[in-house]
């Protein structure tokens, strides 16, 4: 039924009956079961369904996969279970909303995907808030892949240790989400060499279905100390094959280790580890760069170091001061532990970190300063304003300390880093009075719920350095490098009164921001959280002037 021949039978179906009502937000007014002959009515929170199908490689059904899904920062979610044609639904999901749907079977690769709801879900007419995700493709994990290692010397490498992974393991092949905006389907496998210095790989999916989705086998082989002194005396042996190149032998070519020194090796370089940053080819994306609260950092180096030649700083976003850290150089000096104190590292906070160390071989120096941030990449927490702060100016003795003057700069601190992407500046609005004009909203400029919407443009204000509390300013630990992330944003207070910074509410519009280019991301959090509702909070504190140092 089209959506005016629906809207022309209101009338008459609501006459005699009273209201119509949806209470379970259905789009069917309560009470009736046939929605072809039924008033609509449009959910006062739409909400859609999503669907979708799980498949083989070789595009076959498969039967009870489950699907969790994961809404936005939201604790508790969904989960369906796949029916013998392979099909999940999951109901009741808001419209708009960003979701991660994981879809995971013993035997089966697990693929994570995550996506965003059509805005359109529960508006009239029925259905049309449908999402449709997939068909998503798993490969079985039916299959073992065989890797003989020998010595520099040309021995069987007995108890080496070697890591593969599979990747891509799964696909989506299309959906009509706004966007499917990242897709991970990975097998990790871990075996040690036997006495002919073989690695076997089981558990993981066949170079048949791999070749299939176009997806890779990566082979990471540890260093060894094969005499057994405490010394490393082999490096390690790193290498990938399509799925391609070993289908129908099922067996890669041989792995020779190489000696613990290489030659050659160039200048000496950090490869790998749970801080991107430090990597020779920086990556700053803060998901590569997060650290769990009580988790060490891992540094993987080109060649070896000298052990006694690591040496590492820590500080905060301010780099106000140095923070308790320890190094430990491992596996012959291919890498390093890196422990921060008890508690130190703290959730939604960023930290500053420099790392130095000098080759094993040629004296090669490496030095670099690096980011990270505290955190769970899998457990993302909603953002919320942490403090508000002003900065007291030098005032003539005739305007009164202690009050937010005109001219003066605040400081919105929030409880974790986050990132404009896109767009315009986030607008703060003040719930009071500031141009004395006797109300607050109408024509007046930075007000809540003025006419013309603007207020004052909030900006980050990424620090370099701590807050300036003297003349000269103090001065950062080690100098620091910007993230683009910051618990830091400031605006310039552009009224005309002065107001009492303990009584006054600030609101930062989050809601009023279109979005652009197609995305809601006009600003994230370090998770990739879009942040798009208004926050708000009370009590302005003071950051006093800054005073001639001693």
């Amino acid at each position: 039924m089209k959506k005016h021949v629906l809207m022309a039978v209101l009338p008459l179906l609501a006459w005699g009956c009273g209201d119509a009502t949806d209470a379970d937000n259905d789009g069917v007014a309560d009470g009736i079961r046939d929605p072809n002959n039924v008033s609509v009515v449009v959910p006062s929170t739409p909400k859609g369904t999503v669907s979708g199908q799980v498949l083989s490689t070789t595009l076959q059904p498969i039967a009870d996969v489950s699907v969790a899904m994961t809404i936005g920062s939201q604790p508790t979610g969904k989960s369906a279970t796949t029916d013998g044609s392979g099909n999940f639904v999951m109901t009741d999901v808001p419209a708009g909303a960003q979701v991660l749907l994981t879809f995971s079977k013993g035997g089966y690769s697990t693929l994570r995907a995550t996506s965003t709801v059509p805005s359109a879900a529960g508006t009239v007419p029925i259905n049309n808030g449908n999402a449709s995700f997939g068909p998503v493709t798993l490969t079985q994990l039916n299959s073992s892949l065989s890797v003989t290692v020998v010595t520099p010397q040309g021995r069987p490498a007995v108890g080496a240790k070697g890591v593969l992974e599979v990747d891509k393991a799964g696909s989506v092949i299309l959906s009509n989400y706004d966007s499917v905006s990242s897709v991970i389907s990975k097998v990790y496998v871990e075996a040690t060499a036997d006495a002919n210095g073989v690695l076997n790989f089981t558990g993981i999916p066949s170079g048949v279905e791999l070749a299939r989705l176009n997806g890779t086998y990566s082979l990471w082989i540890a260093p060894m100390d094969t005499n057994g002194d405490g010394v490393v005396d082999t490096g390690g042996y790193t290498k990938s094959y399509s799925g391609g190149s070993i289908v129908g032998s099922q067996a890669t070519t041989l792995a020779q280790l190489s000696f613990s020194k290489p030659t050659g090796a160039g200048a000496l370089n950090i490869e790998g580890g749970n801080v991107s940053s430090l990597k020779g080819a920086a990556e700053v994306d803060p998901l590569r760069n997060m650290v769990r609260p009580g988790e060490p950092i891992y540094v993987y180096f080109n060649q070896p170091v000298q052990p006694g030649s690591v040496f590492v700083r820590l500080t905060d976003e301010y780099a106000k001061e140095s923070l308790p850290v320890t190094a430990a150089v491992n596996v012959g000096g291919y890498s390093a532990t890196i422990t921060p104190g008890n508690g130190i590292v703290q959730e939604g906070k960023e930290y500053n970190i420099f790392v130095r160390a000098v080759a094993a071989e040629g004296g090669s120096n490496y030095s670099r300063t690096g980011f990270f941030f505290g955190g769970d990449q899998s457990a993302p927490r909603a953002v919320t304003i942490a403090e508000l702060r002003y900065q007291e100016l030098s005032l003539p003795p005739a305007i009164a300390a202690t009050q937010l003057n005109p001219g003066e700069t605040v400081y919105v601190n929030f409880s974790a880093p986050i990132a404009k992407q896109v767009g315009q500046s986030v607008q703060v609005f003040f719930a009071t009075d500031i141009d004395n004009n006797g109300t607050m909203g109408g024509n007046s400029f930075g007000e809540l719920n003025n006419y013309s919407g603007q207020g004052f443009p909030l900006e980050i204000n990424e620090p370099t350095k701590p807050y300036q509390t003297r003349t000269p300013a103090e001065l950062p630990v080690f100098g620091i490098q910007a993230s683009g992330y910051s618990t830091r944003y400031s605006f310039v207070y552009g009224g005309t009164v002065a107001l009492n910074p303990s009584q006054t509410r600030l609101v930062v519009g989050f809601s009023n921001l279109a979005p652009v280019l197609g995305t809601n991301d006009v600003y994230e959090s370090i998770w990739g959280q879009p942040i798009n509702t208004d926050l708000e909070s009370t009590n302005i504190a003071l950051q006093p002037a800054p005073t001639p140092a001693p």
